[in-house]
């Protein structure tokens, strides 16, 4: 089925056609390479070594799979996916659906401010309340002063960095690859850990990840130029996203990696990021722990930013309007979410749990984001000619369903 979509979906293009294209998928990739996943694959590695790789390959195929869903309804409609809840389904419903995706974008920020501000303790010694509320600024910043295309070069470039990065610490680190080749395809649960899996898969799966990548295609009208652009801008779309999710992929398997190295093979389970970069410093040398905490201040920095803007987006949908750096509806949704995250750091006693349990809040979350999003894309009063074929609505129910089963099995774990 797999086979189906990525034929269907392969571009052909010729020189260096695809880099027009290249950026959608980058805004969503440094989403799920921030902060939160720092803390949630530093814990997966740290705590069980290689075991937790299958869960990167798992949430990334299902992020292809989501990602694409939502780039679809915005080049095929002209709406992201908070102004097509709000148009098309009941207020009751859309009004609650967006309000929990807000909460989701707030608590997603939280981790992202809180990451940079813990790597800019580690460089500089900023104290963390002064750290998020200088990060927040500067994301704030850089959303209402520049324009997609201004963002995405930005964070190609962060990503970019941030990938380079982890390639370093790599290459300073003696890795067990047949095991962790093991990890990538063999599931497995091991006693304790189902918390971390489900923080790994909120981490990877994220529900604002979903709205922003909505938002930015939709903000290129193709739409309006007639079915054979919109065929050809979902061809390209689909590279895009998948070559960007695949970089996701590597980095965030990457961390689990250089965290079974350098912890798990030691006994040493990390329960904070500076315990890591400390604990990095003598066994890898210094170099690498100055890496690892600018790393982290890029990967905050930049998903603070992504975050914020997919807030704005989501806000401004409760309005039926795309998001717009200059409209006060869009304006008050980054705000909302940067000050929202904000205030909650200020009360955290341990940061470390406060990313990990982020990152679960979003797994619980992302089965409301799913089912919105399969049924938009699947209804042709919504989509047209351009609705969901049984294979999309196939790959979308198998990702709704596993998504909906771990969280049931966390909440009885919980229980």
């Amino acid at each position: 089925m797999l086979k189906r979509v990525f034929e269907r979906h392969k571009a052909k293009f010729g020189g260096l056609e695809i880099l027009r294209y290249i950026g959608p998928g980058f805004l969503v990739t440094v989403g799920f390479i921030d902060p939160g996943n720092w803390a949630s694959n530093v814990a997966a590695g740290s705590g069980y070594g290689y075991s937790l790789l299958w869960m990167v390959t798992l949430s990334t195929l299902m992020l292809i799979i989501l990602q694409h869903a939502a780039a679809h309804l915005g080049i095929a409609t002209g709406l992201c996916l908070s102004e097509a809840a709000t148009v098309h389904m009941r207020k009751g419903v859309s009004s609650l659906f967006l309000l929990t995706a807000v909460l989701a974008s707030v608590s997603t920020a939280l981790a992202e401010l809180l990451g940079a501000a813990i790597g800019l303790n580690m460089l500089f010694g900023v104290p963390l309340g002064a750290g998020a509320a200088l990060s927040a600024l500067l994301a704030g910043y850089m959303l209402f002063s520049r324009s997609y295309g201004g963002l995405e070069k930005w964070i190609i470039a962060f990503v970019s960095l941030i990938g380079l990065s982890f390639l370093f610490e790599l290459s300073l680190v003696k890795t067990g690859w047949q095991e962790a080749v093991q990890g990538w395809f063999v599931p497995s649960i091991p006693p304790g850990s189902l918390a971390v899996v489900m923080s790994v898969l909120g981490a990877v799966v994220m529900p604002h990840n979903i709205f922003l990548h909505s938002e930015v295609i939709q903000s290129r009208r193709w739409d309006l130029e007639g079915e054979q652009v919109i065929n050809r801008q979902l061809k390209f779309e689909f590279t895009d996203t998948l070559f960007a999710m695949l970089a996701g992929w590597a980095i965030n398997s990457a961390m689990i990696v250089v965290a079974a190295a350098v912890f798990h093979t030691r006994g040493i389970t990390v329960t904070e990021l500076p315990q890591a970069e400390l604990t990095m410093r003598p066994l890898l040398g210094g170099a690498a722990a100055f890496v690892f905490a600018l790393a982290l201040v890029l990967a905050g920095f930049s998903s603070s930013v992504t975050a914020a803007m997919a807030g704005g987006s989501i806000f401004a949908g409760f309005f039926r309007e795309p998001f717009d750096a200059t409209d006060s509806h869009s304006r008050a949704g980054v705000v909302i979410t940067l000050l929202g995250a904000l205030v909650i750091i200020f009360f955290l006693e341990n940061t470390f749990q406060a990313m990990i349990w982020s990152q679960i809040i979003l797994s619980i979350q992302l089965p409301f984001t799913v089912f919105a999003l399969i049924s938009l894309t699947s209804s042709r009063k919504v989509m047209g000619k351009f609705a969901n074929l049984p294979y999309h609505k196939a790959l979308l129910w198998i990702t709704a369903l596993i998504v909906t089963f771990l969280n049931v099995m966390l909440l009885v774990q919980l229980v």
